[in-house]
């Protein structure tokens, strides 16, 4: 990948923060090449401020960090497209995008993967998922074969509740699974699209 970074006189291209699940634009910034290589490095997401005239990760002082997933350059090569998972709100103003945007998928699965990868990027102590994930992709591919055969048992019997709570438990630790190998559902998705256009 190559980035013109000369095309402009202060060296700074425009980047534009996109949201890796739900695809809303989130902001703008700028990044010149050494942002951008702590970017790859960290992923966590750094611009270089103009005002201040240094190197500013997104987050490090609200903790609202956006946490690098795809990177991409337009056809000129002097524009960056970053996806990324936002942790918490975005604008200053505590918005979620700076476009004044409710940063939200149409999809609760999406949204439900977000949670799960925000709890795997920022552990915490009281969430399920987060001491799940700890325990490692054994015990994490455990539950997902132990729900499964509670799925199966609960579609013998016609407790149509019994069942679709089980089935909900199944996706989540599939959901979980899928955080534990880096693996998002958006490219599972494609996969089941791509079989479907044979």
């Amino acid at each position: 990948m190559i980035i013109n970074f000369e095309k402009y006189a202060d060296g700074l291209v425009p980047t534009i923060i996109q949201d890796y699940q739900t695809n809303k634009v989130l902001m703008l910034g700028f990044m010149n090449a050494e942002s951008l290589q702590k970017t790859q490095e960290t992923k966590k997401v750094t611009f270089y401020s103009r005002s201040r005239n240094t190197l500013w990760t997104k987050g490090e002082t609200s903790g609202n960090f956006l946490y690098l997933k795809e990177l991409s350059v337009d056809c000129d090569n002097d524009t960056i497209l970053i996806k990324a998972i936002p942790n918490g709100a975005v604008c200053h103003t505590g918005e979620d995008t700076c476009f004044a945007e409710i940063n939200e998928s149409d999809d609760f699965l999406y949204k439900l993967e977000k949670i799960i990868q925000l709890r795997k990027l920022e552990p915490s102590e009281k969430s399920y998922t987060s001491k799940l994930l700890a325990k490692g992709i054994n015990k994490v591919a455990q539950k997902v074969g132990e729900e499964a055969v509670e799925l199966v048992i609960e579609a013998k019997d016609d407790n149509e509740d019994l069942f679709k709570n089980e089935a909900a438990d199944l996706l989540y630790h599939f959901l979980v699974l899928l955080a534990a190998k880096d693996i998002d559902l958006k490219s599972v998705i494609e996969v089941l699209k791509e079989r479907h256009g044979k």
